[in-house]
C-alpha cells in the first residue's frame, strides 16, 4: 500500500482529464456553478416561499365595437361562439377520466408516497386544464380583435349552488373550469383593448333568437334546438351564443348611456321655494281690486 502512487482525481476510470461538458471555455464550469448557487438559494416548495416576479403590461386603448361576439360556455363544449366556432371539451373530459382511474389505483395503496403522488397528479391535471383555457381564450380574443367586435359572456357566478346534478355527474360538474375561462378571456380582452361585457344568462338556451319564443320544449335534446313557434332549428350551443350576442347589443347601449343632466329650478344652486297657493301674489287681490 505504501508503494502505490496517489491517483489524481481526474485520472479515475470514466473521467477525462481537462474536459468539461458545460461552461464557458474561458471560464470552465462557471455556468454550472451559477446554476448550483441558484438551486441552493431557491426556497423549498413545501415552505411556500417561491419567488414571484411580476411585470406591468400597458393596456391598449379600448375601441368602439362594430358588433359583438357571443360566447356560450358549457361542459361538453367548453366554449361556442355566435359565429359557430366550437371548442370541444371531449379531450379534457377523456383526460380527466383517465386521471380519475389512476387516482383510484394509487389511493387504494394507502401509503405516504401514494398521497404525495396524488397531489402531484392533481397539480398536473390543473395545469392541463389551465393550458386548455389559455388556448381557447387566446383564440376568442384574437377573433374579436381582428373583426373589431366586443366579447359577451354569460354571468355564471354562483351557478354551482343553483344547479342540481345527479350523483354520478357531481365530480364532472365541480371540476368544470368555466370561471377560469371567463377570467382568462376578460383579462386578455382588456389587455388587447377589446370591449368585454357579461349579460344575464336566463333562458339563453331556450329562447328563439328569431321570434323570441321561450319554452323548454324548444330544446328537445342537449345538442339540438328547434323553435316550436317559427321552426328555427340549429345547434343549441350556437343558438345560446346568438342570444348572448343579442343581449350584449342592447346592454351596451345602457352601459355607455351618458348620465342624465339634473334639472335646475333656479339660477342658484339652491332650488327656489314655491309659495303656497293661498299665499301667492296673484291671489292677494281679487280681479275687482278688492282684497280677498
Amino acid at each position: 500500500m505504501a508503494g502505490l502512487a496517489r491517483q489524481h482525481p481526474h485520472d479515475r476510470p470514466g473521467r477525462l482529464r481537462g474536459r468539461r461538458s458545460r461552461g464557458d471555455p474561458a471560464r470552465p464550469g462557471h455556468v454550472l456553478n451559477e446554476q448550483r448557487a441558484l438551486n441552493r438559494a431557491r426556497p423549498p416548495r413545501a415552505a411556500g416561499g417561491l419567488l414571484v416576479a411580476t411585470c406591468e403590461v400597458p393596456e391598449t386603448e379600448r375601441y368602439d365595437p362594430r358588433d359583438w361576439l357571443g360566447v356560450d360556455r358549457g361542459i361538453t363544449n367548453l366554449a361556442t361562439s355566435s359565429d359557430g366556432d366550437n371548442y370541444s371539451g371531449r379531450r379534457l373530459d377523456r383526460y380527466r377520466r383517465w386521471q380519475a382511474r389512476k387516482k383510484a389505483e394509487i389511493q387504494a395503496k394507502r401509503t405516504r408516497s401514494a398521497a404525495q403522488l396524488l397531489k402531484k397528479r392533481a397539480r398536473r391535471e390543473s395545469r392541463h386544464a389551465t393550458h386548455t383555457n389559455h388556448t381557447i381564450s387566446k383564440t376568442v380574443v384574437a377573433v374579436a380583435q381582428r373583426t373589431e367586435r366586443g366579447i359577451a359572456l354569460e354571468q355564471l357566478q354562483g351557478i354551482g349552488g343553483r344547479v342540481t346534478v345527479r350523483r354520478d355527474q357531481r365530480a364532472r360538474h365541480s371540476s368544470w373550469p368555466f370561471h377560469q375561462l371567463g377570467r382568462f378571456i376578460a383579462y386578455k380582452a382588456r389587455r388587447a383593448g377589446v370591449p368585454f361585457i357579461e349579460v344575464d344568462p336566463a333562458y339563453t338556451s331556450q329562447r328563439c333568437p328569431r321570434c323570441g319564443h321561450t319554452e323548454r320544449g324548444n330544446r328537445p335534446t342537449r345538442d339540438h334546438f328547434c323553435c316550436r313557434r317559427c321552426g328555427l332549428a340549429g345547434p343549441a350551443d350556437v343558438v345560446a351564443g346568438v342570444n348572448v350576442r343579442d343581449r350584449a347589443r342592447s346592454a351596451w347601449v345602457f352601459v355607455n348611456m351618458p348620465p342624465p343632466v339634473p334639472t335646475r329650478t333656479g339660477t342658484g344652486d339652491v332650488p327656489r321655494e314655491r309659495p303656497p297657493v293661498g299665499d301667492s301674489r296673484e291671489h292677494e287681490q281679487s280681479p275687482s281690486g278688492l282684497s280677498s
